[in-house]
């Protein structure tokens, strides 16, 4: 893999941790709101999800083969 390659999915990395956190949050204060709405909560839940496999698919690509 490129310098350029390896350096671009790092960035993506960032940006899906730091909406991963984002997300969290979010559903966090919606849940101690005082009148939580369970289904966008359930949408945030799910989307969170998705960026978590996200992150585990771009942290794959990054460890160095062991072959090589």
């Amino acid at each position: 893999m490129q310098e350029f390659e390896i350096k671009n999915l790092e960035l993506q990395l960032l940006e899906l941790r730091s909406e991963h956190r984002d997300l969290d949050e979010i559903i966090h204060e919606m849940i101690d709101s005082m009148h939580p709405d369970q289904l966008k909560i359930q949408r945030l839940k799910k989307r969170k999800l998705r960026v978590k496999d996200s992150i585990i698919r771009l942290e794959s690509l990054l460890i160095p083969d062991l072959d090589a």
